[in-house]
């Protein structure tokens, strides 16, 4: 099943988002200990398209229970970037 994970950055995190993007992408190049695959990830940014604020994440995983053991794993996450995370279940159409 395919989930979308929504992320938005507390406000002023960006320095500390950036201290731990390396270890963050680290984190994304092998998801199997979580028993989930990632479709589509990247930044979510400001107008201005370029300041990050935020991570949105498509995984397929067999069940909410493992993405949600796999976003509480995530460096951002430990690191408290996130003032909120939304993991919802999603059906793709197109693309």
């Amino acid at each position: 099943m395919l989930f979308a994970i929504h992320a938005l950055d507390k406000p002023g995190a960006l320095p500390t988002r950036l201290v731990n993007y390396d270890e963050h992408k680290r984190f994304l190049a092998d998801t199997s200990p979580f028993g989930v695959r990632i479709v589509m990830s990247g930044p979510l940014v400001a107008d201005d398209g370029e300041t990050m604020v935020g991570s949105l994440l498509v995984v397929e995983a067999p069940d909410r229970a493992a993405v949600e053991r796999f976003n509480a794993a995530d460096p951002f996450h430990r690191a408290g970037i996130w003032q909120g995370v939304t993991i919802t279940g999603f059906i793709r159409r197109q693309g």
